[in-house]
C-alpha cells in the first residue's frame, strides 16, 4: 500500500472497527487496490484484518459530481441492495455505509463474492461453461425476485415510466453538441409506440452480463443497483437483451449467452407474470437508444476537460454501435 492510500486506510480502519468486531477492535486494512471498470463510480478491494479472522471486502465511492443524473445515491443503493438480498435476490451483503459529511463522499463496503464480471471471459472461458448452460434461468429467477419485492420496503426510489425516462434522456441528448438521426428517429418511435401496461414492480434499470458476478455454476451476485427505478419490470428484459451487452455473441441475444424465448418461459414460471415479445421489444429499442445517450454522456465528460479518462473515451466512441442497432431493430432485423 503507498502513503497515498493512507487517508483512505484510515477512515476504513475507524469505520469497520464497530461493524466487523463487537469489541471494536480497530482492523489492519492492507491489499487496497482500485478495481478496474465502473465509469460512474469508483471500486476499490481490500482485505481487514482481525486478530482472529480476515474479511476480504469492497468499497464502492460514487463519483457524485459527475454521476450520471438518473443514478441513485451510494446510500440509496446501499439500503436497496439490503432490501434484494433479504428478498431472496443475489445480492452482495453491505457491511456499512460510509457516514455522512466523510472526506470521501457518499459510498458503502460490502463482502467481497467470489466469481468474474467480465463478460468476455464468462461468455468464453471452459471454466463457465456449465454457467453459461444456467444463466438464462438463472437471470429470470433473480429478476422475478427483484420484481417481486414489496414497494413498502423501498425507500426514495423514483418512478420513471417510459414517458419521463424519454423526457429524461431526450434533454440529455440535447445537451450534448452531436445529433443523430437515428437517435431522432428512435425518440420518435418510442414515443408513438408506447405499450399500456399498468404493472408497476422495481426495476434493477441496469440487468445485463457485466453486471453480473458469475462462478462455475453461474451468478453468485447481482451489481450495479444505482439505476434502479419504479416502473415497467419488461423494461429489465429488454435491457438485457441490448446487443452491447453480448458481447461479440450476436446469436444470443440475451446477454450472449441465452435466447429471448427460452428467457420469457423462465420468467413466466418464477414470476407469475405474461411476457409479451412486442413489450420487451419496445424496451430493448429503449434501452439500445438510453445506451447511446449514456455514451454521449461518457464521451462529453472526457471531452470537456471535466474529468479526462480512457474509459470514458472508449465508451463514447460506441455511439455509432447504438445508432446501427436501434435502426436493425426498428427495421424488424434483430442486430
Amino acid at each position: 500500500m503507498t502513503e497515498g492510500h493512507k487517508p483512505l486506510r484510515d477512515l476504513l480502519t475507524e469505520l469497520l472497527a464497530p461493524a466487523l468486531s463487537s469489541t471494536g477492535e480497530r482492523p489492519a486494512i492492507t491489499q487496497l487496490q482500485r478495481l478496474t471498470g465502473g465509469a460512474a463510480a469508483q471500486t476499490w478491494a481490500f482485505v481487514a484484518e482481525l486478530e482472529s479472522e480476515s474479511h476480504a471486502l469492497i468499497l464502492r465511492l460514487g463519483q457524485d459530481q459527475q454521476q450520471f443524473g438518473a443514478a441513485l445515491s451510494k446510500r440509496q443503493e446501499a439500503q436497496l441492495i439490503t432490501a434484494a438480498r433479504h428478498h431472496g435476490v443475489l445480492a452482495p451483503e453491505v457491511v456499512v455505509s460510509l457516514p455522512e459529511d466523510n472526506p470521501l463522499g457518499e459510498g458503502f463496503v460490502m463482502r467481497r463474492l467470489a466469481g468474474e464480471a467480465l463478460p468476455q471471459r464468462i461468455l468464453r472461458d471452459d471454466r463457465y461453461a456449465r454457467a453459461r448452460e444456467n444463466l438464462t434461468g438463472q437471470c429470470a429467477d433473480n429478476l422475478a425476485a427483484i420484481h417481486s419485492i414489496p414497494q413498502t420496503r423501498l425507500d426514495n426510489i423514483p418512478a420513471m415510466d417510459a414517458d419521463t425516462q424519454l423526457d429524461f434522456y431526450r434533454s440529455a441528448y440535447l445537451g450534448y453538441p452531436l445529433r443523430s438521426a437515428a437517435f431522432e428517429y428512435a425518440f420518435r418511435w418510442l414515443r408513438q409506440h408506447r405499450p399500456d401496461t399498468r404493472d408497476e414492480a422495481l426495476v434493477h434499470g441496469d440487468f445485463r452480463n457485466g453486471n453480473l458476478l458469475v462462478d462455475e455454476q453461474g451468478i453468485s451476485a447481482v451489481l450495479d443497483w444505482e439505476l434502479a427505478h419504479i416502473g415497467d419490470p419488461m423494461e429489465d428484459l429488454g435491457w438485457l437483451c441490448v446487443n452491447s451487452w453480448r458481447f461479440g455473441r450476436r446469436d444470443k441475444p440475451v446477454g450472449g449467452f441465452g435466447q429471448r424465448d427460452d428467457l420469457y418461459r423462465a420468467y413466466e414460471r418464477a414470476s407469475g407474470r405474461v411476457v409479451k415479445a412486442d413489450h420487451v421489444h419496445y424496451w430493448e429499442v429503449f434501452g439500445t437508444l438510453k445506451w447511446g445517450v449514456i455514451c454521449l454522456y461518457q464521451a462529453h465528460v472526457h471531452l470537456s476537460g471535466s474529468e479526462p479518462s480512457l474509459e470514458r473515451a472508449a465508451i463514447g466512441r460506441r455511439v455509432s454501435e447504438c445508432e446501427v442497432d436501434v435502426l436493425s431493430l426498428l427495421r424488424g432485423q434483430q442486430p
